[in-house]
């Protein structure tokens, strides 16, 4: 069994994400929603958890990230942070939760902070929410930018296909890149485009993008941990590596369990008082 051995074990902060763009180290991130599950991924070296709104799906089973609540993203980022010892813990500011008003948004972003101890928060959009964002960076509150594919928007796309593919909207993502940059967000997510177009953006801004679906040219990489561990065995993008098959060793563990429970043969006599 192969595993990663962290050499620099010293917390990761937003500045040392900045850092490892600057050395050329590619950052891995995944996301995370429960104690356990974090404390695992933490001790095999991950450099960053999202807690993402992504709970609502692999959680919560919604068929999107639109019903999450503030309330539900600081429970589950509670657990990570208690879990995490290394990596940087981002949470999602869930859909209305900043997009209302810069007020909104501030005081939503001072309570996850505040209640999760996480070390910073990330937010969906560009040019269109940047008095959100500035409020916050104003507020003392790193925050990790999303473009491209924005699960939050999927009403407006209508689906879930690749972005940025046109000539315009490539243009404006770029600009909003710039524009986020600029404000002080320090890192940014960009899923679903164009390989060339997101390595056009790493090069364009000093800031590390995290792709996910964006291409090998970037500083880092996103993955759902439940889509690249192989649980969620009905989804399959093109992005997707599994490295593992859980679905199936799970599937095969519990039904070992319920045949032995069912024969009378757990517990045997070395298993029980």
């Amino acid at each position: 069994m192969s595993k990663y051995l962290v050499e620099d074990t010293r917390k990761v902060t937003t500045h040392r994400f900045i850092e490892m763009k600057r050395k050329g180290e590619k950052i891995a991130m995944l996301t995370a929603y429960d104690y356990t599950t974090a404390s695992i991924m933490d001790a095999a070296g991950v450099d960053a958890f999202l807690v993402g709104d992504s709970a609502s799906n692999v959680m919560a089973g919604n068929a999107t990230t639109l019903p999450i609540t503030v309330d539900e993203m600081i429970y589950y980022a509670k657990g990570v942070v208690r879990a995490v010892k290394r990596a940087l813990v981002v949470v999602d500011m869930p859909f209305g939760s900043y997009q209302v008003n810069a007020d909104e948004a501030v005081k939503n972003a001072i309570r996850i902070m505040k209640e999760t101890n996480a070390d910073a928060v990330k937010m969906e959009g560009g040019e269109e929410i940047l008095p959100a964002v500035r409020r916050i960076l104003d507020a003392g509150i790193p925050i990790m930018a999303h473009l491209g594919l924005t699960p939050q928007s999927i009403n407006k796309f209508g689906t879930y296909g690749v972005r940025a593919k046109d000539e315009a909207e490539a243009a404006k993502l770029l600009a909003d890149a710039k524009l986020l940059a600029d404000a002080g967000c320090f890192a940014l997510v960009l899923e679903k485009i164009p390989a060339t177009l997101a390595e056009k953006v790493a090069k364009s801004i000093d800031i590390p993008v995290i792709g996910i679906g964006a291409g090998v040219k970037v500083d880092g990489q996103v993955l759902v941990y439940a889509d690249m561990l192989g649980m969620t065995a009905d989804f399959s993008p093109k992005f997707l590596r599994r490295y593992a098959d859980l679905n199936t060793i799970i599937t095969d563990a519990v039904g070992s369990y319920v045949s032995d429970v069912k024969a009378c043969d757990f517990p045997n006599e070395k298993e029980q008082y």
